[in-house]
């Protein structure tokens, strides 16, 4: 049995023990805890306290994520070709991760109130230093191990810990504001946004079973459906009455919902590690690094589909912020604190994931001196299935991005606005997800990449590699 072992572990299919996994996993929670909060949060914190135009932080919103296609693929570049003494990935999670917290924190500071500069400025670096934390970040799993069962583990403890961060900012954040406002607790938002993340507690761990018992693809028509399903309910049900009428219905549509968003969209990371091995199989390089910075470029360009749609429909609509808030209060220090609260917590978590994570399946300085930006579209142009990941991406995080951003300004005070700009916010919680949804599901009928043919594609690679080393 050791002897086995011991053979497995010398082409690279280890086993991990689960501090290891936990371990890895709160680097996922660390990143939700800051971005989950700007994600959900600062186009509301722009709009209603910060004192922006929803047609200026639209625009900001679309010009971040334009920077971010160029800064992306730069940064996977340089993380494939050095090897920082820390570790070649897990060494960026410290190294970024303390700018990253200081200037996360000061997205939500108000000292230059309506100061687009100033907005500019912080949610640029921001995102920046994001961006070098989440590229190396992705590229460690795929680093750790190239067992498809440890993978599909390694995915499921890490979104089972991204929404644990998902739930904590989602609930947490209104409560822990209005605490510090000392306003009444929002109950009812604190419920429904929390609400979003909940069904991970109870499917992720499932995810390895369900794909045994329905295989990879069908698992994704079943939850994607579900999605769609919980969205049009939450659509009708808060057409036909006022939202605090039909509280209960509301609650339940968000968990279906929810529900079927969280397990179709966590499980796509687990087939970045596929396209990897696909990637070194027909080209030689295990370019962890670019692949994961074009999967960065996918998503942050679905996040910037669906970061400047919330804005134009909310200015389309002509939404204004209420003079008065019941539920998410305007107290700007109370946000202040709370980002500064979740951003710290953050960075001990990167730390912690750090000090439990270790680089083995990596390519030396022989194999990586010679790549350059180029290879990041080379490798997009020969490789079908990464073709397929990036519409997907793209698809998911629009979606998810449209409704993450107007989850709060459904529950915050819905009837006070005009009938044309309530609308314009049940589509975007509702309707344009559901669209974007359908669209994910036939994008992902195209996948061709079985778990058997992996299997056999990193046995391949590794006798080839212990071929070419004798």
């Amino acid at each position: 049995m050791s002897t086995e072992l011991t053979v497995q572990e010398a082409k690279g299919f280890y086993k991990l023990n689960w501090l290891q996994r936990i371990g890895f996993g709160s680097g996922d929670l660390a990143q939700n805890l800051i971005y989950q909060t700007i994600c959900m949060y600062l186009l509301f914190f722009y709009t209603d306290i910060y004192g922006l135009q929803a047609g200026e932080a639209a625009t900001m919103f679309l010009v971040v994520r334009l920077v971010d296609v160029l800064w992306d693929p730069l940064v996977g570049t340089f993380v494939d070709k050095h090897h920082p003494k820390l570790g070649k990935y897990r060494s960026y999670l410290v190294l970024a991760g303390i700018p990253l917290t200081g200037l996360a924190i000061l997205c939500f500071w108000k000292g230059f109130s309506g100061s687009l500069l100033y907005a500019y400025i912080t949610y640029v670096g921001m995102s920046m230093l994001y961006t070098l934390v989440n590229v190396p970040y992705g590229a460690l799993n795929s680093s750790l191990t190239r067992d498809t069962n440890e993978i599909t583990i390694l995915t499921s403890v890490r979104m089972f810990m991204a929404n644990v961060g998902g739930l904590a900012v989602s609930a947490g954040v209104p409560i822990l504001v209005a605490v510090f406002a000392c306003q009444k607790l929002p109950l009812e938002m604190a419920l429904f946004m929390g609400l979003g993340s909940l069904p991970s507690f109870i499917f992720m761990p499932m995810v390895p079973a369900i794909k045994r018992k329905v295989g990879k693809k069908n698992m994704f028509y079943i939850f994607l459906s579900v999605a769609i399903i919980g969205m049009l309910a939450l659509y009708v049900i808060s057409k036909i009455s006022s939202v605090e009428d039909n509280i209960t219905l509301i609650y339940i549509a968000q968990f279906i919902k929810s529900t079927g968003v969280i397990v179709a969209t966590g499980y796509m990371w687990a087939l970045i590690p596929e396209v990897i091995s696909y990637a070194e199989y027909t080209s030689g390089k295990r370019i962890s690094g670019i692949v994961n910075a074009l999967t960065g470029i996918f998503f942050k360009a679905g996040m910037a589909l669906g970061g400047v749609i919330p804005g134009l429909v909310l200015a389309y609509t002509h939404y204004q912020a209420t003079a008065e808030a019941n539920t998410l209060p305007k107290d700007s220090g109370a946000w202040f604190l709370t980002m500064l609260i979740f951003s710290i917590i953050g960075l001990g978590l990167l730390v912690f994931c750090f000090t439990q994570t270790e680089e083995r399946v990596v390519m030396n300085d022989s194999e990586t001196k010679n790549v350059k930006v180029s290879d990041l579209w080379m490798e997009f142009m020969r490789n079908r299935p990464l073709r397929i990941i990036a519409l997907f991406f793209i698809t998911a995080f629009a979606m998810m991005s449209v409704g993450n951003a107007a989850g709060a300004y459904f529950m915050n005070n819905l009837e006070m606005q005009s009938p044309m700009a309530q609308e314009g916010i049940r589509w975007l919680v509702c309707i344009i997800p559901a669209m974007l949804l359908v669209l994910a599901m036939f994008i992902i009928s195209k996948y061709e990449l079985s778990d058997e043919l992996i299997d056999n594609i990193n046995i391949e690679i590794e006798n080839r590699n212990q071929k070419t080393e004798q």
